[in-house]
């Protein structure tokens, strides 16, 4: 009993010790796993999708230099910010945007600002504002550490269940099932809310009016209906509370807005 009591209060005193802060947003999370290492799987993963023969990257059209102007646009808008905040250098990421070719409606942004737009959610998007809608909201998830936060409370299960696993799988793996294909990560809704939030702010210091994400995110519901969500609804459903939500959260973004 009192190496149970000794082990529970070493957790607790680890989990104390080891939270860090979501920019802007002010949420405290649980923070075990190193974000830097974490990163450095991202960039390599990220290679080896790019390099996939099945993956068709598109270069030099307009769609996609679009994608990479979009995304350029955020990421120096963030940077910006941060660093005019006391963050320094932290969210500097070394930021890459790619278009896919793929019929899918999806998107994602690994940590470290490693970018997939598929070219199926273009026509949802329909223009620019819609694009910075997506991508912010992506690129959010990154910022925001929110795979690093999954891994940790895996690795948090992991310890209160005593069960120590060795290095043989990584930790990207197992979160984003990486292997035939890269799978979506599976975020909470503490995290898609977040990741709403923080997007809606991005595309405002990009000099994308936010107002214009309820229209995007309306489109992404019809898109739904009549069958199966589109991949990248496939773990935050796009529904009347979610759009309500992020009408709420508009007065916030728009402090951020700049023409």
């Amino acid at each position: 009993m009192k190496k149970i009591q000794f082990f529970s209060a070493g957790l607790i005193a680890l989990i104390i010790t080891s939270c860090s802060t979501v920019p802007l947003t002010g949420r405290k999370q649980l923070s075990l796993i190193d974000e830097a290492a974490i990163q450095q799987e991202a960039a390599q993963a990220y290679r080896e999708f790019l390099n996939d023969p099945k993956t068709h990257v598109v270069n030099g059209t307009a769609d996609a230099n679009r994608v990479k102007r979009v995304g350029a646009n955020i990421a120096a808008a963030i940077s910006r910010y941060m660093q005019q905040n006391g963050y320094g250098d932290k969210y500097n990421y070394n930021w890459e945007f790619n278009l896919i070719q793929d019929k899918s409606i999806n998107a994602w942004c690994m940590p470290g600002g490693k970018v997939a737009v598929y070219s199926g959610i273009l026509p949802v998007a329909v223009n620019d504002a819609g694009l910075a809608t997506v991508m912010g909201h992506e690129i959010a998830h990154a910022i925001a550490g929110h795979a690093s936060e999954r891994a940790s409370q895996g690795a948090g299960a992991q310890i209160l269940g005593g069960v120590l696993t060795g290095g043989s799988n990584s930790t990207l793996g197992q979160l984003y099932g990486l292997g035939g294909g890269l799978a979506l990560l599976k975020f909470s809704r503490t995290q898609e809310s977040e990741a709403d939030r923080l997007g809606l702010i991005f595309m405002a210091m990009a000099g994308y009016d936010p107002n214009t994400a309820v229209s995007f995110w309306q489109r992404m519901s019809q898109a739904s209906q009549g069958g199966a969500p589109p991949e990248f609804l496939s773990t935050h459903p796009s529904d009347a509370t979610r759009i309500a939500d992020i009408q709420k959260r508009l007065p916030e973004a728009m402090k951020y807005y700049k023409k």
